[in-house]
């Protein structure tokens, strides 16, 4: 049976097949944190905060911001006459913007130590980490191929893909979903993704819930 997310058990078993403290550590703050990979990279000494046990994620997203080359209002993707002036837009202009979010996340303490000696033991000053994106993947992939993970299904379009680090953002917003899945528990779930649209967030309750299956299956009891 072909699976969507990792369980915690198998985040466990791939951060057993680490062959170094610091890629173990990698492992554990992506499912831990549920951040990005990019942000988890990011991270630097200077932004972990041990006497409050948090940890301030940078994220930096690019932007393809459209507008009419005649009257410079905003367009859509899918915008083929200008909002402003009426006109037809056969070529936009496209103009790259970059945007900076901060937010602060928290993090357990066991977690936390680890960091705290692998800084006092390498004697890190700025990345923790210090590896570029496809390294990054080439540890989990290659730990996931160790622990004997299953390859797993996006649920949207079914396209089967092997352990990446993203699956270990999916399998901690899945789990937060698992242990609430109320109004409260999303809208703090989408903030600690750093998610802009609720709808986002929501995916996750459509995958880790069994709501629709239980639903069905009371339709024909006797």
């Amino acid at each position: 049976m072909m699976k969507t997310y990792l369980e915690l058990s198998e985040v466990e078993k791939l951060e057993q097949q680490a062959s170094c403290v610091r890629d173990g550590l990698l492992i554990r703050l992506l499912s831990r944190l549920g951040c990005r990979v990019s942000e988890a990279l990011n991270i630097k000494v200077q932004d972990i905060d041990f006497n409050r046990g948090t940890v301030a994620i940078q994220h930096l997203k690019e932007r393809l911001r459209l507008s009419c080359p005649e009257c410079s209002s905003r367009l859509g993707r899918a915008h083929k006459f200008c909002p402003g002036c009426g006109r037809e837009v056969d070529k936009p202009t496209a103009r790259t913007q970059e945007v900076h979010r901060r937010r602060l996340l928290p993090l357990d303490g066991d977690t936390l130590e680890m960091l705290r000696d692998f800084i006092r033991r390498d004697k890190t000053k700025g990345l923790i980490f210090g590896i570029n994106r496809h390294r990054a993947w080439r540890i989990i992939r290659d730990c996931a191929r160790k622990a004997e993970l299953p390859d797993l299904v996006n649920p949207e379009n079914g396209a089967v893909k092997g352990v990446s680090p993203h699956r270990l953002r999916d399998a901690f917003a899945v789990n937060a979903v698992r242990v609430d899945d109320s109004g409260d528990g999303l809208r703090l779930l989408q903030e600690h993704l750093g998610h802009q649209s609720i709808s986002t967030t929501m995916r996750y309750r459509k995958v880790s819930g069994d709501e629709h299956k239980e639903w069905y299956g009371r339709l024909f009891r006797d």
